[in-house]
């Protein structure tokens, strides 16, 4: 993995970190992280020894959202420019929802913003319930475009409402009510909180995890009722006859722990 200006990937065993690394401005964004989280998570996915993908913030906060000094730069942008910028931040949580690797957003401190976008296209999102939520842009006359299709998949159209039109504040266990995010817990619960994520993670087929998440992908956004009967037919009959299918099946008729999970205890 190459070396980043705004981000650090960390890697542990079979988990790497990915984290926002401006603590000195609460970790806000500009076009080089969202660049690099781009690059950062495309990569990540790519590895095949990483079973999970942890997206956190360095210092006090996961993230305030949008740096100023990128927004004023912004404000000054053509239509095209301007186009151009917000393509890319879109691309930035299209490329977290779709990767092939479970994700988790571990959220502290604040989240403001587009920092929403980045922990709802996270597969799970667990938060300190002292962290301050805020999808604030109506309050500067803008709108949450770019997360939207996130955080509605996320909270639903009318919760999402709520939290949109207001722009209100609100804690973490305010974001739990609302699904935006899983579960709201004591800071110092959120490293042993990922780690229950992880052991029950690495008790399932790497394989199966990637598909299911492609399935999940084409079932919620891409396939009528028709045609996902047959795609899921294909798919269940594809895997069975899979190698790691085979291995599963045979584990559980044979009351054995699978292969995956041998490895992992080597």
């Amino acid at each position: 993995m190459k070396a980043f200006q705004t981000i650090e990937f960390e890697q542990k065993g079979d988990i790497g970190t990915i984290w926002l690394n401006r603590p000195d401005i609460r970790n806000a964004f500009n076009e080089t992280m969202i660049q690099e989280l781009i690059d950062c998570f495309k990569e990540a996915g790519r590895m095949d020894a990483l079973r999970m993908l942890v997206l956190r913030g360095k210092g006090k906060a996961f993230c305030a959202g949008a740096d100023l000094n990128w927004m004023r730069d912004v404000a000054k942008y053509s239509y095209e420019e301007n186009l151009a910028e917000s393509l890319n931040l879109s691309q930035c949580f299209y490329t977290i929802y779709t990767s092939p690797k479970p994700t988790l957003a571990l959220v502290h401190g604040a989240a403001i913003g587009g920092a929403n976008g980045l922990l709802a296209a996270c597969d799970f999102a667990y938060a300190a319930e002292d962290t301050v939520f805020s999808l604030s842009e109506v309050k500067i006359g803008i709108v949450p475009a770019c997360i939207s299709p996130y955080v509605v998949k996320r909270c639903g159209e009318f919760a999402s409402r709520e939290l949109m039109l207001t722009g209100m504040r609100f804690d973490g266990h305010t974001a739990e009510k609302h699904g935006l995010v899983n579960v709201a817990m004591p800071l110092e619960a959120l490293d042993e909180k990922q780690e229950a994520l992880a052991a029950m993670l690495r008790s399932s087929g790497p394989r199966a995890i990637a598909h299911c998440k492609d399935l999940l992908f084409k079932v919620s956004n891409t396939l009528s009722l028709e045609e996902a009967y047959t795609y899921t037919a294909e798919m269940i009959a594809q895997i069975r006859a899979s190698e790691e299918g085979q291995e599963g099946m045979a584990a559980f008729l044979e009351k054995r722990p699978p292969a995956w999970v041998k490895n992992n205890t080597d």
